[in-house]
């Protein structure tokens, strides 16, 4: 698997819950074996504050993603249902 986690780090999204969901996706990719087969970073911006936080998956962007809702998107998209 190839694939890429983006968290956005831009203050907008990073105080309205990147800063936990950082630790949760972290939490995670450890938990579930996939720290080596993941890419997980950051990035500034997605230029979406109004819609944030935002989350990248894959190819897919999410917006308003509680650190609540964190979890349930990661399982949904290692579950194969992305597609």
């Amino acid at each position: 698997m190839d694939e890429e986690i983006v968290i956005c780090m831009g203050s907008s999204c990073f105080s309205r819950g990147n800063r936990n969901s950082l630790g949760i996706i972290k939490k995670y990719l450890r938990e579930k074996g996939l720290e080596n087969s993941i890419t997980f970073r950051g990035a500034h911006c997605f230029g979406e504050c109004e819609n944030g936080p935002v989350l990248m998956i894959g190819e897919r962007k999410f917006t308003r993603v509680s650190p609540e809702r964190v979890t349930e998107l990661l399982d949904s998209f290692f579950s194969g249902q992305h597609n």
